[in-house]
């Protein structure tokens, strides 16, 4: 499946971005952001089914067409939410909403938590707060991410032999995709290499995280989001992983949607992306 799109670059002080573009020039103002090991290509089915938006999906530096960050960089969740606010100076947006899956819905909640002013509205799919962990095991935590990203000089990426082998690999990674979404993540994510195809992510994006926060810090940040929020969690996403999520949104204003499907519910098919715009295009208002 090879989808056709609008394409725009960003030069920021550290590093060049690549982005999508979906809808009107004169559509409501929206950043869109993708998962971890994805890419703008998440956005393909979903974007086109939503109305009135002006839609700029970003590939999150080390992923996709955009660049990689520097050498001494441990891709933290922190770099990521500046690099949203230079996007939008350099769109010369005020204030916009934001899109997000998996990880892009964490950045989303994140940005909109700290700098309410800016933000409008907040769609999130299958995605609110990043994992936790507590004070006790983080010395251990922050000993394994050290020698991690001092052995990681030493590994290289898979090469597959055709795009073919990289779609059927991306199928069955981490979170399992259809194909049409695999061949979709893969049309923008894969590069030639010698013997091959590889895939453009840094492989820095696969080490252990230095520091978490804590329960206490994501219930504080979830808390201080004072926006609109359409929640979309997906019947066999990953939310249930953190069983005190429920009690987490109940005490929120967000709207929530539950619907079937899995962690890509907006990607995996064509009924999917429908179900989720159908949950956006009730949420933001309408020309």
């Amino acid at each position: 499946m090879t989808v056709t799109v609008e394409e725009i670059r960003f030069s920021l002080p550290h590093v060049e971005l690549a982005a999508h573009l979906f809808g009107p020039e004169d559509g409501i103002p929206v950043i869109a952001l993708h998962g971890w090991l994805d890419n703008a290509m998440t956005y393909a089915r979903l974007a086109p089914k939503l109305k009135g938006l002006r839609i700029v999906a970003l590939d999150f530096p080390g992923h996709g067409h955009s660049g990689h960050y520097a050498s001494n960089s441990s891709y933290s969740m922190w770099e990521y939410l500046e690099d949203v606010l230079l996007v939008a100076e350099q769109l010369g947006w005020q204030r916009f909403s934001l899109m997000g899956h998996s990880l892009g819905a964490i950045i989303s909640t994140l940005l909109a938590a700290s700098v309410p002013e800016r933000i409008e509205r907040l769609a999130l799919i299958d995605g609110l707060i990043p994992f936790v962990g507590e004070a006790q095991g983080s010395a251990k935590r922050l000993g394994d991410a050290l020698r991690a990203r001092l052995a990681v000089r030493d590994k290289r990426k898979p090469v597959y032999a055709d795009p073919d082998r990289a779609v059927q690999a991306r199928m069955q990674g981490v979170v399992a995709v259809s194909r049409e979404a695999a061949e979709l993540l893969a049309q923008r994510g894969l590069e030639p290499v010698p013997g091959g195809y590889t895939w453009r992510t840094d492989i820095r994006l696969t080490l252990p995280s230095v520091m978490r926060l804590t329960f206490a810090h994501v219930e504080e940040f979830v808390r201080s989001v004072q926006c609109p929020v359409s929640l979309v969690l997906a019947a066999q996403g990953h939310m249930a992983v953190e069983p005190r999520i429920a009690g987490l949104i109940e005490g929120t204003h967000f709207e929530v949607h539950k619907l079937a499907g899995g962690h890509h519910l907006h990607l995996n098919d064509e009924a999917g992306a429908q179900q989720v715009a159908d949950c956006f295009n009730r949420f933001f208002p309408q020309p």
